[in-house]
């Protein structure tokens, strides 16, 4: 995990779903939880980012990328 990714988990918004318009950062670990369970995160850069987040989440360390969101 590098920092870009860190900006990238506080910035990209959920393209679809039920939290679409969302950050990543700011997704619930229930719904994270949901798509690893199922053993489908989206593919390419998006699904590597989400499972980032849920990791993150699952540590409990999201209150430090929260500070890197775009105002």
């Amino acid at each position: 995990m590098d920092k870009q990714q860190l900006v990238a988990i506080a910035n990209t918004v959920m393209p679809f779903g039920k939290y679409q318009g969302r950050v990543l950062i700011d997704l619930p670990e229930e719904y994270l939880l949901w798509f690893s369970r199922k053993g489908e995160f989206p593919r390419g850069q998006l699904g590597e980012l989400m499972a980032l987040t849920l990791a993150i989440k699952i540590e409990g360390l999201d209150s430090l990328v929260r500070p890197l969101k775009n105002r």
